[in-house]
Formats: C-alpha cells, structure tokens, sequence
C-alpha cells in the first residue's frame, strides 16, 4: 500500500470513529478514560499536537470543536452528566493500577 493510500485509510478511520462517538453520546469521557484510556478530549490534545508537527497553531478549543463536532462547552451542556461516585472511583482505580501503586 502507498503511503498516500495508507494516510486516506486512516484520516477515514479517523471519522469513522468522530461519527461514532457522536452517535453515542452517552458514552461519557469518564467511561472512555476507564476503559480504553483516552477520551474526546485527549483526541483533541493529539488533534492539536499533530497540528503543531506540520507548523499550524490550533488552539483547545479549536481541537475541541474539531473532535466533538460543536463548542465543547455546548456538548458539555448538553451531553456530560456529573460523574458519578462509581466513575470516580473506576477512573481512580485505573489511574493507581496504570502508576503501579
């Protein structure tokens, strides 16, 4: 596979994964972060990273909107619940298990 074939393929991975984050809004950031490690918002860290690699400056909450389709706040408005006791505690447990405490 050529190189330009391969980055096709992942920058339409990539949206594959946006549209199905936004089509399950109710899998929260605390989930993702417990399960898999990472979250929206650390897709838009990298969004923003890999930005500054090529030379353009993009900011937060530019990355943000980018990753979650809309102002974060707006998205935090109307899609993020408080995490919940249970989530706190899971985020911690992995947070501890991940530092070898």
């Amino acid at each position: 596979m050529d190189k330009q074939t391969e980055t096709e393929l992942q920058a339409a991975v990539l949206r594959r994964l946006l549209q199905h984050l936004d089509a399950n809004k109710d899998v929260q950031n605390i989930d993702l972060m417990i399960l898999a490690g990472f979250c929206r918002n650390c897709l838009s860290k990298w969004y923003m990273a890999e930005a500054k690699e090529k030379g353009i400056e993009i900011d937060y909450d530019a990355a943000r909107e980018a990753i979650y389709g809309m102002p974060y706040s707006e998205w935090k408005a109307n899609h993020q619940p408080e995490a919940t006791p249970e989530q706190l505690a899971a985020f911690e447990a992995r947070q501890k298990a991940k530092s070898g405490q």
